[in-house]
C-alpha cells in the first residue's frame, strides 16, 4: 500500500529514516574534513560546553570551517544530535554473549554500570535521550543486547520491556539527577562533596530537619570518611540489586502462577474425562 502525503508528514522525522547522498566534495569545500570528524567535534564540544551553548556556528568554528561547510555533510542540528548520541553509544562494553554459562543477572548489571558510566561521562544526553528517537547502529546493539540477557531470566516475553524499563529507567533518573548535580557544582567551581558538605552543615541545628539528618545519620549518610560520590555509588549498586531481585520474585510469581494454572486444567480435563472413577457421577464417593 502505497503511503500517502499526509500519512508519510505524521512519521517521525530522524537521521536514520532518511537516505541522503553521498557527499560529492567541491573545491571549495575544505580538505581533510567528514562526518565522522564532525560527529567527533560535535560530542568534545558537548561534553566541555554543554548543550545549552553549542551550535552549528560554534561547531564550525571549532573545525576551523564554515557553517555552510558543516552543512554539506548535515542537513539540520537535530541530525547531529542524533549522530553524536549514537557516536558516544559506541563506548558501551557490552557482554560477551558466546558465553552460555554466564549469569544473566552479572550481564545486566554489567550493562546497567556501562549505561550509568555513559550518562554521568556526557551530561547532555540524557536531555536528548527524552527528545529525539535512538536507534542508531551502536544504540540498536546495546538495546539488542539488553533484550537478549532478559530473555534469558526466565521472565515471560510479555514482562521483558517491563523489566527492563524499571531497570534502565531507573539508572537514568538516577544518573541524570547526578549529572546535573555535578554540572551545577562545576558551573560554581566546587565539587559535589564541598557542595554535599556545605548542605549538611546548613541544615544542622534546624528543628524542622532534625529527624531526617537523624534518619541520614543511622543510614551512614554524613559521614566524614565517605564522600558524596561514594555514597552515590553505594546507593545506585543497593538499588540495582533491588531491581534484579524484583525481576527474580516476579520470575518465580509466573512459574507459581503457571504451575498452578496447569494443575487447574489438569484436574479439570480428568474430572471430565471420568478417570479413575473420578467423573460427575462417581466422583465425590471415595
Amino acid at each position: 500500500m502505497a503511503v500517502t502525503s499526509s500519512r508519510a508528514e505524521k512519521q517521525p522525522k530522524s537521521v536514520w529514516l532518511t537516505e541522503r547522498p553521498p557527499v560529492k566534495r567541491k573545491a571549495d569545500q575544505p580538505a581533510g574534513l567528514d562526518l565522522d570528524k564532525i560527529v567527533a567535534a560535535t560530542v568534545r564540544l558537548l561534553d566541555a560546553e554543554g548543550l545549552a551553548k553549542f551550535s552549528m556556528r560554534r561547531l564550525a568554528a571549532e573545525l576551523g570551517v564554515t557553517a555552510m561547510s558543516v552543512y554539506w555533510y548535515v542537513d539540520t542540528k537535530d541530525d547531529l544530535l542524533e549522530l553524536a548520541m549514537d557516536a558516544v553509544a559506541g563506548e558501551l562494553d557490552l557482554p560477551d554473549e558466546s558465553d552460555e554459562q554466564a549469569d544473566w543477572r552479572d550481564q545486566l548489571r554489567h550493562l546497567a554500570f556501562e549505561y550509568r558510566k555513559l550518562l554521568l561521562a556526557h551530561t547532555w544526553l540524557p536531555k536528548l535521550l527524552g527528545e529525539y528517537l535512538n536507534f542508531g547502529p551502536r544504540s540498536m546493539a546495546f538495546s539488542n543486547a539488553t533484550l537478549r540477557v532478559m530473555a534469558r531470566s526466565g521472565l515471560s516475553k510479555q514482562s521483558t520491556s517491563g523489566a527492563l524499563a524499571a531497570v534502565y529507567q531507573f539508572v537514568y533518573g538516577f544518573c541524570s539527577i547526578q549529572g546535573q548535580h555535578r554540572a551545577r557544582c562545576r558551573a560554581e567551581g566546587t565539587t559535589l562533596d564541598e557542595y554535599f558538605h556545605r548542605v549538611v552543615e546548613a541544615v544542622q541545628g534546624h528543628p524542622r530537619f532534625a529527624e531526617t539528618m537523624e534518619l541520614s545519620a543511622d543510614g551512614r549518610y554524613a559521614r566524614e570518611d565517605m564522600s558524596a560520590e561514594q555514597m552515590l555509588d553505594d546507593d545506585f549498586a543497593f538499588a540495582l540489586e533491588l531491581q534484579i531481585a524484583g525481576i527474580e520474585a516476579m520470575r518465580e510469581r509466573q512459574r507459581a502462577a503457571a504451575k498452578a494454572a496447569d494443575g487447574e486444567n489438569k484436574d479439570g480435563k480428568d474430572g471430565k474425562d471420568g478417570k479413575d472413577g473420578k467423573d460427575g457421577k462417581d466422583g465425590g464417593t471415595d
